[in-house]
């Protein structure tokens, strides 16, 4: 799989990967337009894990190594 960071990647081939990302998933979430939230990415200004981490913790809580076990409350 060719690698997904930023330094890797054109602006098209960005623009692409989270195309056919969004197309294989639902592509929107409870009103949120997803395309919006990997803007950065495509523009080269944050990479796409970077992006995904901070949903998480933003909707999720933040997970800690110590509390792998422990049961999500997200309800994603």
């Amino acid at each position: 799989m060719k690698s997904l960071l930023i330094k890797d990647t054109t602006l098209e081939e960005r623009k692409q990967i989270v195309q056919d990302a969004l197309s294989f998933g639902a592509g929107d979430c409870d009103g949120m337009d997803l395309g919006d939230l990997y803007d950065d990415y495509i523009l080269g200004l944050k990479e796409i894990a970077d992006i995904n981490r901070e949903f998480s913790e933003k909707h999720c809580g933040e997970v800690v190594a110590g509390d792998l076990n422990k049961p999500s409350t997200c309800a994603l």
